[in-house]
């Protein structure tokens, strides 16, 4: 059967222009899908039936894509973990069942989506010629966003898995992803986001996932925040200034000017409410800026001058620590976002 057909089979197809599988035989969608996705085992529940089709449409983004993939009838789908992104898949028609190693949920439109994390197994039952729009978030951009908001080193992030599309957080991650959607057809397939539109969405998309769905990550990026406790107004003075001149040198009599308290004071009220030094602090706001730069960076842009006009000077040390907290070195990370 031609894209074609199968497309005019699913009229409320998104993303048209970016068709990647259009298909009536069951082999070849499991072997298409899974080369986009990953491996993974696909079994119509009626292996004869002429309801099967598989249809899946790609935008493809660094770190991130926007998909539509429809099946005709009933499958299960069983991708074991996903190792390498998150996805987030919200309904657009049909149901489905999601089980992970500790939940069972039912996904059904404008109700309940899935987010599914890359170290936890899943199985899945689309049913009633299930369609949805899935992001796709490769894993290493948001466990280094995570560590980045959390103060802690880059490490494994678990969902829960239901997403209320009821809920405020819910709503905001459907209407940016739709929004996405809607830029993606906009441009079509040959034409790129602009550098800025492409963090513009990167940072809503983060943003709305890691504050808008609870994780294993989420008591960590709240205390380090501010938003586990209310900080004294001292405390949150500093720490705004902190973040304001991140890229200035520390100076303690200015920043305890700011705060309103003594410098052992300030000292002591960062231990208690984050945890950490005012210094240790300070680090870890510059190397995450010096991420998030790094991320947005052109291919010949300079590690080493992004690095200094971020105030970083012992190029070494900065070096070990970004690769402490991220996992890599910051010449990895930008070539492994070009």
């Amino acid at each position: 059967m031609t894209g074609v057909s199968i497309a005019r089979r699913d009229p409320a197809a998104r993303l048209a222009a970016f068709t990647r599988v259009a298909t009536d035989s069951v082999d070849d969608a499991a072997d298409a899908v899974g080369r986009i996705f990953c491996p993974h085992r696909l079994t119509p529940e009626r292996r004869t039936s002429s309801e099967f089709f598989a249809l899946h449409n790609s935008a493809i983004f660094n770190g991130l894509s926007v998909n539509y993939v429809a099946y005709g009838g009933s499958v299960s789908i069983d991708p074991g973990c996903l190792e390498r992104f998150f996805l987030l898949q919200i309904p657009v028609h049909g149901s489905a069942r999601i089980k992970t190693a500790s939940r069972d949920i039912a996904t059904v439109p404008g109700a309940c989506a899935s987010l599914l994390s890359p170290t936890m197994p899943t199985q899945m039952m689309w049913q009633d010629d299930c369609a949805q729009i899935i992001l796709l978030v490769d894993r290493r951009l948001l466990e280094q966003r995570a560590a980045a908001l959390s103060g802690r080193p880059a490490g494994a992030v678990e969902f829960e898995p239901a997403v209320d599309l009821s809920s405020a957080g819910g709503q905001a991650l459907q209407s940016q992803i739709l929004e996405f959607v809607d830029i993606a057809e906009r441009l079509g397939p040959r034409k790129p986001l602009s550098p800025v539109a492409a963090t513009d969405i990167r940072e809503a998309l983060l943003g709305a996932l890691l504050h808008g769905q609870r994780h294993s990550a989420s008591e960590a990026i709240d205390r380090f925040a501010g938003r586990a406790e209310v900080l004294p107004p001292s405390i949150q003075r500093a720490r705004e200034f902190l973040y304001a001149h991140a890229d200035e040198p520390l100076d303690l009599v200015q920043l305890a000017a700011t705060a309103g308290v003594g410098i052992r004071a300030l000292q002591l009220g960062f231990r208690r409410h984050f945890g950490m030094s005012i210094s240790e602090m300070l680090r870890d706001i510059r190397l995450a800026q010096l991420n998030a730069r790094l991320i947005a960076a052109a291919p010949d842009d300079s590690v080493t001058e992004i690095a200094f006009e971020l105030g970083f000077t012992h190029l070494s040390r900065t070096a070990s620590a970004y690769r402490a907290k991220f996992g890599e070195t910051p010449s990895a990370t930008l070539r492994g976002m070009n």
